[in-house]
């Protein structure tokens, strides 16, 4: 069976190599767009759902498992996704500045004529006290432009973290604990279950 990830990150892409794993991309192409009133547990589960069925309708018949996900940064139950201008970013900066967030990654494996499987894995961090002149030097490197929350926890931002409950890779942008138990349980091996073969 092949594996396929539905995603052009190159984040997921290197946790996915980390863990073992051989695979190619095929980046779904869907609407982001949250629903009103979504909550972003929800928003994130059809996220990871709708990015997985896309992709898996490309091949139909085919001997393929695709494995999406997504995550998302939520801080008083609002969902901060990618800063789209300095203005936003410094906003999303200063909101988790001092104070604790979640971070919710949905992952989704899916496989052409079968129900596809979803998981949401949580991690709380917590931030320092982030200064403004702190803010405008980080916006003003390439760092937090495709980053959910404006921050890349695997980067210089780092150092903002005091504290950290859950999975980092979650963080990053891929679980690895629960990708693997998801990929493992469907039979789809890694380089640790197939060394012994």
């Amino acid at each position: 069976m092949e594996l396929i990830l539905a995603s052009a990150s190159p984040r997921r892409r290197e946790l996915l190599q980390q863990i073992g794993y051989q695979y190619r991309c095929d980046p779904a192409d869907i609407d982001e767009t949250p629903r009103e009133g979504e909550k972003p547990d929800a928003y994130v589960q059809r996220m990871a759902l709708e990015k997985a069925t896309e992709v898996v309708g490309r091949y139909p018949g085919q001997n393929v498992a695709v494995l999406a996900a997504d995550t998302s940064v939520v801080i008083d139950d609002d969902v901060l996704g990618k800063p789209v201008d300095h203005f936003d970013g410094l906003g999303m900066l200063a909101r988790l500045s001092a104070r604790r967030h979640s971070v919710l990654t949905a992952i989704c494996l899916c496989l052409p004529e079968a129900e596809p499987e979803v998981r949401l894995v949580s991690t709380e961090v917590e931030f320092i006290q982030l200064s403004r002149a702190l803010c405008e030097a980080y916006l003003a490197t390439p760092e937090p432009w495709d980053k959910a929350g404006g921050y890349a926890i695997q980067g210089l931002a780092g150092a903002f973290v005091r504290s950290i409950e859950g999975s980092y890779s979650n963080v990053v942008g891929l679980p690895l604990a629960e990708t693997w138990q998801l990929l493992s349980g469907l039979g789809i091996a890694n380089v640790l279950e197939t060394s012994g073969e």
